[in-house]
């Protein structure tokens, strides 16, 4: 697969990133509801400009042309853009969690505060998921949010995953989450 990846979910619309989200990027970063929840997000504009050049975007082309198969495919870095207006509100994001036994490919997200309890992260989440078990062989999915998120842990039982245990990461308490190919098939 060459060209971007685009994912329509409806109010949403997930895209690869561009250069041009730096700024929204960086601004929803800072937000502590953003940074509370997802440790080493906070970043210089400088180095968000540098990881977006040197990593970010280069991983998503590494990602595309390792598909279906996803042998080495390292993370995939989607923009949440709102349909009606083009305007980038989050981000959404799957890659290899290490701390995860294997299979051990998880997702992520985060939304500006702005476009919060709309229900556009849930969207954003299921919209990635199918994408993942339609054009790829992945198999299982997971996921962790920290005890304290409410907010993420309502979004993955949205979307079906079932807990699988509270796991420690550099000291933080998390919830282990986890959803295969066929019981994914059976809910959409």
């Amino acid at each position: 697969m060459n060209e971007e990846i685009m994912i329509d979910c409806g109010e949403v619309i997930l895209r690869e990133y561009r250069m041009e989200d730096v700024p929204e990027l960086y601004e929803i970063t800072l937000q502590p509801e953003v940074y509370k929840f997802i440790p080493g997000a906070q970043a210089t504009l400088e180095q968000r400009m540098n990881w977006m050049e040197d990593y970010e975007i280069p991983a998503n082309k590494k990602f595309r042309s390792s598909m279906p198969a996803l042998k080495d495919a390292g993370y995939l870095n989607l923009g949440i853009i709102l349909k009606e207006t083009g305007k980038f509100i989050g981000f959404c994001n799957t890659g290899i969690k290490d701390e995860l036994p294997e299979p051990n490919r998880e997702i992520g997200y985060a939304i500006s505060k702005h476009y919060r309890n709309k229900g556009y992260s849930t969207l954003a989440a299921k919209g990635l998921m199918g994408f993942l078990f339609e054009k790829t062989v992945l198999e299982t999915l997971n996921a962790v949010a920290l005890t304290s998120n409410s907010s993420s842990i309502r979004v993955l039982q949205k979307c079906g995953f079932q807990h699988a245990g509270e796991m420690e990461i550099d000291g933080e308490r998390y919830f282990h989450y986890i959803i295969r190919k066929k019981d994914w098939a059976s809910n959409s």
